[in-house]
């Protein structure tokens, strides 16, 4: 699935990393095209609650999923996170 770009989109695995779980939401900044036999990748801006940018990250199209309408948000802390 091609995601536009500034569209919302939902972590598909957790990345701790970056302190992220699974269902955390990000906008998509970037498209990066696939090498040859690859899988595309996006740049991502993860943001708090009252949208402030708090990690950019770069993701395979596979640790990445649409939003549906039958999904809530959540909200949960970052602290303890390197996020």
């Amino acid at each position: 699935m091609k995601f536009e770009l500034f569209s919302e989109v939902a972590l598909s695995v957790d990345i701790s990393a970056h302190g992220l779980k699974k269902g955390d939401v990000a906008t998509v900044v970037e498209r990066i095209e696939p090498k040859p036999n690859g899988e595309p990748g996006y740049a991502l801006e993860v943001s708090n609650a009252v949208g402030e940018s708090v990690d950019v990250l770069l993701v395979t199209e596979s640790q990445i999923e649409a939003l549906r309408p039958d999904e809530l948000w959540h909200i949960r802390s970052l602290a303890g996170t390197s996020a």
